[in-house]
């Protein structure tokens, strides 16, 4: 049996490389994490890339690139307006020619010091990587967008499904599937994807799908989250939810048990997300001196959430992750 709660590297080891570059993905092996989660994103031609959105300015060199120039745009995601470049706007030979960098260079200039050292990583190159890891180590792949994209003509349910079918991973042990969007989690397993379903909890707002099917009549995320919706969530088929930290904590650093007690109680398996070091994410009451980009009291906070007994944590460092489960 694997330890829990199981550390999910979470964009890799995004606290030490530049997120989803293959460095993150090999160094989240290296450090021991039990699975790494990738982000996965469309181009123009189908193919899936794993990036944490589809606007690559600030993850990519992107804009360093004067042929791209007038790709740049404004659209609509999930009821935001984002300027920039945008994936699907892009063919997979043309999002190979740029470079990774640094999302929060001002946060971790340590990994921002690697930015360009290696391209965009498409999800076929990751589950190669699984597969040749020298131990077992797991996908959590967040499926992201899924309503944004199926309105482009882009149906993610349909890719995702066809890739890990080609590359034997379809209904492989290792494999978790989460989104935000309920519809195309049932919609994969539909296509013959095993392993297990993950629901995303955001702490405020809707979910893409269910706005786009009943507008200002949709439920808010918390309001799934009574005993009744939960068991019917795992009726239909729901093996875990995953939580935003937030939602598990109260700003003083105090843990909140409540949600995670009640979908225990109908058999959900639970996430947090995500654990990071700096002041900038720790609950107030777990921040030192030494500004945003400084390291708080994370051993306290990460001990604290693990202790409510949590199934899974994601961290950007997970060998600190690792190094609080082994004290527990």
């Amino acid at each position: 049996m694997s330890p829990r709660p199981l550390v999910i590297a979470h964009r890799g080891a995004s606290g030490h490389r530049p997120e989803h570059g293959e460095a993150a993905y090999r160094l989240a092996i290296e450090l021991g994490a039990d699975a790494i989660e990738p982000d996965i994103v469309p181009t123009r031609d189908g193919v899936l890339v794993l990036r944490h959105e589809n606007e690559i300015s600030g993850t990519t060199n992107v804009s360093d690139h004067p042929e791209f120039a007038d790709r740049r745009t404004t659209k609509q995601i999930e009821g935001k307006e984002v300027a920039g470049w945008f994936t699907e706007d892009f063919t997979w030979a043309e999002l190979a020619t740029l470079t990774v960098r640094e999302r929060l260079p001002h946060l971790r200039p340590l990994s921002a010091a690697h930015d360009g050292e290696g391209g965009i990583q498409r999800l076929s190159d990751l589950l190669r990587l699984l597969d040749d890891a020298p131990r077992e180590v797991g996908l959590v792949a967040e499926v992201k967008h899924a309503q944004h994209f199926e309105a482009l003509g882009l149906p993610l349910d349909e890719l995702v499904a066809a890739e890990l079918a080609e590359h034997g991973w379809a209904d492989d042990s290792r494999l978790t599937v989460e989104s935000f969007e309920q519809t195309v989690l049932w919609q994969l397993r539909e296509r013959g994807v095993g392993g297990s379903l993950v629901w995303l909890v955001e702490k405020a707002g809707s979910a893409a799908d269910q706005v786009a099917r009943l507008g200002s009549a949709a439920p808010t995320y918390a309001e799934q989250l009574d005993e009744t919706s939960l068991t019917a969530l795992v009726e239909a088929g729901l093996h875990g939810v995953s939580f935003d930290k937030a939602m598990l904590l109260h700003p003083s650093g105090e843990t909140r048990p409540e949600l995670v007690d009640r979908a225990h109680a109908v058999g959900l398996d639970v996430f947090a997300w995500t654990l990071r070091i700096e002041n900038a994410f720790l609950a107030k009451g777990n921040r030192q001196a030494g500004g945003k980009e400084a390291e708080g009291d994370w051993e306290s906070e990460f001990a604290d959430l693990m202790a409510l007994g949590l199934d899974g944590v994601f961290a950007d460092h997970p060998e600190r992750a690792v190094a609080v489960r082994a004290a527990l």
